[in-house]
């Protein structure tokens, strides 16, 4: 909590304190009973404060070396399924084009193509481009 945050806290704790003189009987008594009830479900502080003691020290144990094996692996195994992937898609995208260009080459070889295609600025500006690649 900050400072604003305790302060709001310790007006808000002051604005009740002054109005609770004026309180009815009746509620002031089931106020107290549900103070007793919440105090009677309260768990135990010292357990917690050891047991966080405990896992902080084995945790602070475990990472007190900057560059351990673990940070190490941390760093690196991410970097090498990275570049996998890279490398994967990169051999994809090649095979890709390679089986684009062979089906355009079996086409006009085997002269499935009709002759309106070899008339079309389009095709022969697609064939130019891909044969420069």
């Amino acid at each position: 909590m900050n400072t604003e945050d305790i302060n709001f806290a310790y007006k808000v704790r002051h604005a009740l304190n002054e109005r609770l003189d004026h309180l009815p009987p009746a509620t002031t008594s089931r106020l107290a009973g549900a103070r007793a009830a919440a105090l009677a479900r309260k768990k135990a502080d010292a357990p917690q404060a050891v047991a966080r003691s405990v896992v902080a020290g084995t945790v602070g144990r475990f990472f007190a070396q900057p560059f351990s094996w673990v940070m190490r692996m941390s760093v690196v195994v991410p970097l090498l399924v990275m570049a996998a992937g890279l490398v994967g898609i990169y051999q994809f995208e090649q095979e890709q084009k390679i089986a684009e260009l062979a089906e355009l080459d079996a086409a006009v070889l085997s002269d499935e193509l009709p002759l309106s295609a070899y008339l079309d600025h389009g095709f022969n500006a697609y064939l130019t481009t891909n044969r420069e690649q």
